[in-house]
């Protein structure tokens, strides 16, 4: 239960062939009483009864929205249960609309707003919960995610070890070639930096060596950035936080996400956990 006995929520939305069954298994896994496929309509509801039985089971609901036409009720029930003095969260799971028609041909499954071609349906319904998707406290691209990544996600995002803490924050690097993430907070680009890539000795290794770590941070261009971007960071943070902010993620960017990024997010994390943040931190392309 909360601090004033009232459910702890999240709502799960998203896109059809996102993933929400696989973080709504993931939140039954961690404690969650989950409610699948419940029609947006019947969510207050449902939220009542969970207020009625303090210290139940129903301290921790997760209401995973169902798909459909009635996707425009999901933003004015968030806003509803939000302004009720509730703790919610909302997770929304999106990718490409490549993979997602790719999906849903390989299950040979019917889309819920499919009226014509599979394109369609998909674009529709991405119109639909653009608005849901604005307000969403956590959105996880899963495009490039496979089923046990992206349970690692959602377990990151709400197992009991982080029920307490005032923002969860994440620090990962990617690599520009091979797209920039979608579902990041903050992008820094450290394509400036000198490249290990071209030290033949530094090319197989990673930013998580020490021999490139040493190449990086040994120009003093990048100790500038590091102190600088920390500085950034000991004021953004906090005022985060102020404002209820619940999930921060910060992604650091170089050519092909293995050496200057991975180096940086490394170090970022560390100072991050000096000003009293516990950063998860995630290398996307360091093995491509």
């Amino acid at each position: 239960m909360s601090l004033r006995g009232m459910p702890e929520l999240v709502v799960v939305a998203g896109l059809s062939g996102a993933g929400r069954s696989t973080a709504a298994n993931t939140l039954e896994d961690l404690g969650w009483f989950v409610i699948d496929n419940l029609p947006p309509a019947l969510i207050p509801k449902v939220v009542e009864l969970a207020e009625a039985s303090p210290g139940s089971e129903y301290g921790r609901l997760a209401l995973v929205v169902g798909t459909g036409p009635e996707q425009d009720e999901v933003l004015p029930v968030i806003e509803h249960l939000a302004t009720r003095g509730l703790r919610v969260r909302t997770l929304f799971l999106e990718a490409s609309d490549e993979v997602l028609v790719r999906r849903y041909k390989d299950t040979r499954r019917r889309h819920p707003l499919s009226t014509g071609s599979l394109t369609e349906a998909v674009a529709r319904e991405r119109q639909l919960q653009d608005a849901v998707k604005g307000v969403a406290d956590l959105v996880i691209d899963t495009t490039s995610l496979n089923v046990h990544q992206l349970r690692d996600r959602v377990t990151e995002a709400f197992s009991v070890g982080d029920a307490n803490e005032a923002m969860q924050t994440r620090v990962t690097s990617f690599g520009y070639k091979h797209g920039v993430p979608t579902d990041v907070d903050v992008v820094l680009d450290c394509r400036f930096l000198p490249n290990p890539h071209w030290v033949e000795q530094l090319r197989p290794l990673t930013g998580l060596d020490p021999d490139v770590r040493d190449y990086v941070f040994r120009h003093e261009l990048a100790q500038r950035f590091l102190s600088q971007v920390s500085d950034l960071l000991e004021l953004l943070l906090p005022a985060f936080v102020a404002e209820g902010k619940s999930y921060l993620t910060i992604a650091f960017g170089c050519t092909g996400g293995r050496h200057r990024s991975v180096a940086l997010a490394e170090e970022v994390a560390r100072k991050l956990e000096a000003l009293g943040f516990h950063p998860q931190v995630a290398h996307r392309d360091i093995e491509k």
